[in-house]
């Protein structure tokens, strides 16, 4: 009988599985709702590598049912994220191995421009958003909400935008100073991010408001409007979640004497909502915490109070010149009372807000709401298909995609 030799039976032993260690992880999700989702899941990382030993210098793929790698990311908190297109009543399954991935399109990104004082601007393939940093607030201006852009392309254009802007700034400045005037304007119009110049623009009016979904405490029934952030880390940048940390200057609120907020916002490829959790430090009493909109016109048909949504429908800055709507709106999954908050105030620009309140916030207590935004010129044309979409929406995040790991 011939006999193999001990390089073969060692060449043999090593392309055997490793005991009790499986090569690939399949994961199964499941779609519990009569439609059609399009979603990101996150699976923990560490119960892939207890079934998979993946070492320090290797790294994994995850692959469809037809076998390509998709695009999936590890976030700071360790999940495993990757996207999902499942049918009404549907499964859909994945499988995890070791492997080289390949390059993987980026989703999402965001960054700080302390070039244009201190703008922290972030988008998806359906949106961009922008808070406001330092380098405002020392100039005066009164900013205070989240701010939308417009955009109408899932490739990413934010940064395309700043360059364009400030280089177009830099030229109008030079042309003016030499007098003409004429082409300085010329230079304006074909560089702003305030006009669209073929992908969306700049065209929501923040000021001394809550913006798009922006988070405040409640003192005597008021909005206490918080001002720009302190401190921020950028905790994911793609290709799937952005996710960004903001610290707020501590300051006295209502019988509180030193409070600080802290945000934690992430937004996820496909998704027209960010996902928000706020907490406060120094709060020696509860107090009520309302999230919102800014409301610029007196029409009641543009305002949609749901049990746990408020929507409403933008008309940007110029609506007699741009012809077109912006649609707003936060999420709230853990209740909230929605009312409309006429303004008290002087200032100009806004009628008020359309929020949800939470009563009596304990201190350091996390509240997670989302918050987001569809423009007409896009996938969301029409103030009902904002409605459906936001409603579905909302049912996905109370029928999460449930995932199985075998």
């Amino acid at each position: 009988m011939k006999k193999l030799k001990i390089s073969s039976i060692l060449s043999l032993f090593y392309l055997l599985p490793l005991a009790g260690h499986a090569q690939q992880v399949t994961l199964t999700v499941t779609n519990e709702l009569p439609m059609q989702r399009q979603e990101v899941v996150e699976v923990p990382y560490d119960s892939i590598l207890k079934r998979i030993p993946v070492g320090p210098y290797e790294s994994v793929v995850v692959k469809n049912a037809f076998g390509q790698q998709i695009t999936y990311q590890l976030t700071h908190d360790r999940k495993l994220l990757f996207d999902v297109e499942i049918l009404p009543h549907g499964k859909a399954t994945f499988t995890v191995e070791k492997g080289i991935p390949q390059p993987m399109k980026a989703w999402v990104y965001g960054k700080i421009y302390p070039e244009r004082v201190d703008d922290i601007t972030w988008e998806n393939d359906r949106g961009i958003y922008r808070v406001y940093g330092p380098a405002l607030q020392r100039t005066g201006e009164r900013a205070f909400g989240i701010d939308v852009w417009t955009k109408n392309t899932p490739e990413l254009v934010v940064k395309d935008r700043y360059t364009t802007a400030l280089d177009g700034t830099t030229r109008q400045k030079k042309l003016i100073k030499a007098g003409k005037k004429e082409q300085a304007e010329a230079i304006r119009m074909a560089t702003t991010f305030h006009l669209d110049q073929g992908n969306g623009m700049d065209c929501y009016n923040v000021g001394p408001t809550l913006g798009c979904g922006t988070p405040a405490l409640m003192s005597q029934g008021e909005l206490v409007f918080p001002y720009c952030f302190k401190e921020y880390e950028i905790l994911d940048n793609g290709p799937l979640r952005f996710t960004l940390a903001l610290t707020y200057d501590t300051k006295k609120i209502g019988d509180n004497d030193q409070v600080t907020e802290h945000r934690i916002i992430s937004l996820d490829k496909g998704s027209n909502y960010n996902k928000t959790t706020v907490w406060y430090d120094g709060l020696q009493k509860p107090m009520d915490m309302a999230a919102g909109i800014v409301v610029h016109s007196t029409d009641k048909k543009d305002m949609t109070l749901g049990k746990d949504y408020i929507l409403y429908v933008d008309p940007t800055d110029a609506p007699e010149k741009h012809n077109f709507q912006i649609y707003t709106g936060v999420l709230f999954p853990q209740s909230a009372q929605t009312t409309y908050l006429p303004k008290t105030n002087n200032d100009k620009g806004y009628e008020g807000h359309v929020v949800g309140i939470v009563r009596k916030l304990q201190n350091n207590a996390r509240y997670t709401y989302y918050f987001g935004s569809a423009w007409s010129n896009y996938d969301v044309r029409t103030q009902a298909e904002w409605q459906l979409r936001s409603e579905e929406y909302m049912a996905g995040l109370k029928s999460p995609l449930k995932l199985t790991i075998r």
